[in-house]
């Protein structure tokens, strides 16, 4: 089974949400999560959109999705059979982007295959990985029929 990628601007600053994110990684069998943290370029959607496309161009070919306010709301079994058919479907690498706190750059906009929200809400970009990753294990579990999810 294919890996999925999570591209991230920015680092975790905080150990407590870095121990939760770890947790959730080692349940991870399949597929395997992979996060790349970019360099925060302080709000510059530009340089931020350059460094997403380098490592997309890394990655390449990929599938990329962006998490955006405005993107399609799923429940989480939707998600699930979302992302499972995605996953059986697609050539290309899967990859989930989370730009920096004013959002995504043109270029990561106009690139994007499909934009995906995890709320209406707005959530600081740290609790948003952490949605996602939990989300991506959830995913799993949907999937495989174990009962973390009830």
């Amino acid at each position: 089974m294919k890996d999925i990628h999570l591209i991230v601007i920015g680092k975790y600053k905080d150990k407590n949400l870095e121990s939760l994110e770890e947790q959730y990684l080692k349940r991870i069998t399949g597929p395997k999560l992979k996060i790349h943290e970019l360099k925060s370029m302080r709000e510059n959607l530009e340089l931020e959109a350059n460094e997403v496309l380098k490592k997309l161009n890394d990655l390449a070919p990929s599938y990329p999705i962006l998490m955006a306010e405005n993107g399609k709301l799923r429940n989480s079994v939707d998600f699930s059979k979302w992302l499972y058919s995605l996953i059986e479907t697609r050539s290309e690498k899967i990859v989930l982007i989370i730009g920096g706190a004013s959002g995504h750059g043109q270029k990561v906009l106009e690139l994007a295959k499909e934009r995906l929200s995890l709320s209406p809400m707005t959530y600081p970009h740290k609790l948003a990985r952490l949605l996602i990753v939990e989300q991506l294990y959830r995913a799993q579990t949907i999937h495989t029929g174990h009962p973390y999810h009830k």
